[in-house]
C-alpha cells in the first residue's frame, strides 16, 4: 500500500482536530516503545557488568578458595581427615595437571590498620606470587608489579589497588612512598587501575571492593605477617590457576576437583569456580531475563495498539457522513483503507518517536536513582520503534477495513 502526501495532510489536519485524544492515543505507545528501551538497557547494563566480571575472573582460570571452617568443632572434625588447602595441594596441581599454563597461592588478611592516612574501610592484604597479575589481567597505572626477586628475597613492596592508593596516600603519585600495615612499612613499587569488577567475594564470603587491596608478595606475606584468626583457617585462602589457551577449562576443573578430594580424602573443605562455566550460564540466564523483561513491556505495546484500535474506531463514527459524501464522489474503498490506515500509522510512528526520548530518559533515570548501569542500543530502539509502528498498523487494519465497508447511502442517511 502506498501511502500518498495527500493522505498524510489530510490525516494530520484530522488528528490535529482532536489534539487532546491523539495525545492520550499515543501515550500508549510512548509508554510502550519507552519500557521496551529502559528494560533492554537494563539488560544490557548488567550483561555487561557481568560480563566484565567473569573477565576480570578469567575465562581461562581455575579459581580454588579454601571454605572457612564456621566453628572450632567443625574445624577438629574436618583436620582428622584433611590437612586442608596448603602448598602440598600446589605442588600437586602443578604435577597432575597437564594444562596449566602459570598459577598462584592465595593468602588474605584483613589488617587491623594502615598508615600514613587512616581509612575508614581498611584495604585486604593480598599475599600473592608474581604469577597472579598476569592470571587476572591486573593492569597498572604506575610502577610495576613485584616480580621473582622480590618474592623470593621476602621484600617489602607492595602494589595498590586504586581505591586503597586513594584512601592510604590520596590523589598524588605514589611511587617511592611508604605505608604501614599493622606493624610493617611496605614501599609502594606499583599501583593498579581501577579494575573492571566492581567488587569480589573473599574467602569468608564476604563481598570486597576489589580496588580496595592491597598485593604484597606471598613470602613477605608469611614471614612479616600474622593472621590472629590463622587457627580456624587453612595455610593458604585459594589457589588461582591460568590454563593454556588449547585446554577445556571444565574438564581440568573436573580434575582439579578429583585431586583436591584425593588428597583432602574426600573432605568439601573447598570450592572450585569455573569463570568459563559462570559466563556460559550468565549468558543463558540473561537471554531468558531479556525475553522475560520484553515481553513485560511489550504488553504496554499491546495496550496501546488496543487503544490506537478504540480510537480509530470512534473516528470512524464521528466521521460516517464524510465517508458517505468520499464514495458518492467516487472515492473508492482502497482510498478509505488508506485514509483511516494512514491516521493510526501517524499516532504509532509519533508515539514511537516519543518513546524513544521516554526510553533514553528512563535508562538515564535509573541508572541516577538505582545506581544501575543502564546501556541503551540502537538495537533496542530500532526493535522498539519498528514494533511500535508494526503495532500502528495491525490496530488500524479492522477500523480501516470496516470503515471502508459502510454503504454509502446508509452513510449519507447517517446522523
Amino acid at each position: 500500500m502506498i501511502i500518498r502526501f495527500a493522505d498524510v495532510g489530510q490525516a494530520l489536519a484530522n488528528l490535529r482536530a482532536q489534539k487532546t485524544r491523539t495525545l492520550l492515543t499515543a501515550l500508549g505507545i510512548v509508554f510502550g516503545v519507552g519500557s521496551v528501551i529502559g528494560m533492554l538497557a537494563i539488560g544490557s547494563g548488567a550483561r555487561e557488568e557481568s560480563l566484565r566480571f567473569i573477565e576480570q575472573l578469567g575465562v581461562r582460570n581455575i579459581l580454588v578458595d579454601a571454605r572457612p571452617a564456621t566453628s572450632q568443632e567443625e574445624l577438629q572434625q574436618r583436620r582428622r581427615s584433611s590437612p586442608g588447602l596448603s602448598e602440598r595441594d600446589v605442588r600437586i596441581l602443578v604435577a597432575n595437571i597437564e594444562g596449566i599454563e602459570t598459577l598462584s597461592a592465595r593468602r588474605t588478611l584483613h589488617p587491623g590498620r594502615v598508615l600514613p592516612k587512616p581509612s575508614p574501610s581498611v584495604p585486604e592484604l593480598y599475599g600473592v606470587r608474581p604469577s597472579y597479575s598476569a592470571i587476572h589481567s591486573l593492569h597498572l597505572a604506575e610502577g610495576r608489579f613485584f616480580d621473582e626477586a622480590d618474592d623470593g628475597a621476602s621484600a617489602t613492596v607492595c602494589v595498590l589497588g586504586e581505591g586503597a592508593k586513594i584512601d592510604i596516600l590520596g590523589y598524588g603519585p605514589a611511587l617511592g612512598k611508604y605505608v604501614k600495615v599493622n606493624d610493617s612499612w611496605l614501599e609502594v613499587v606499583g599501583v593498579l587501575n581501577e579494575q573492571l569488577m566492581a567488587g569480589a567475594q573473599s574467602s569468608g564470603g564476604a563481598m570486597l571492593d576489589i580496588n580496595n587491596i592491597v598485593y604484597i608478595p606471598l613470602n613477605t606475606f608469611q614471614y612479616r605477617f600474622w593472621d590472629q584468626s590463622a587457627n580456624m583457617k587453612d595455610d593458604l585462602d585459594g589457589i588461582d590457576l591460568r590454563l593454556r589457551a588449547e585446554t577445556d577449562s571444565i574438564e581440568a576443573a573436573k580434575v582439579v576437583t578429583a585431586v583436591l578430594n584425593s588428597t583432602h580424602h574426600g573432605v568439601q573443605d573447598f570450592t572450585v569456580t569455573i569463570p568459563a562455566a559462570l559466563l556460559a550460564q550468565q549468558q543463558r540466564t540473561q537471554t531468558i531475563f531479556t525475553y522475560v523483561m520484553v515481553a513485560i513491556a511489550a504488553i504496554s505495546l499491546l495496550v496501546g495498539g488496543i487503544g490506537i484500535m478504540n480510537i480509530v474506531l470512534a473516528t470512524v463514527l464521528e466521521r460516517t457522513r464524510e465517508i458517505g459524501i468520499r464514495r458518492s464522489i467516487g472515492a473508492r474503498r482502497f482510498d478509505i483503507v488508506r485514509q483511516f490506515l494512514t491516521e493510526s500509522v501517524l499516532i504509532s510512528v509519533g508515539g514511537g518517536l516519543m518513546g524513544i526520548g521516554f526510553g533514553f530518559f528512563l535508562a538515564w533515570l535509573i541508572a541516577r536513582t538505582a545506581e544501575w548501569k543502564t546501556i541503551v542500543t540502537s538495537a533496542s530502539v530500532a526493535i522498539a520503534f519498528g514494533v511500535s509502528v508494526v503495532v500502528g498498523v495491525v490496530f488500524g487494519i479492522y477500523p480501516a477495513v470496516k470503515a471502508s465497508r459502510i454503504n454509502p447511502i446508509d452513510a449519507l442517511r447517517y446522523e
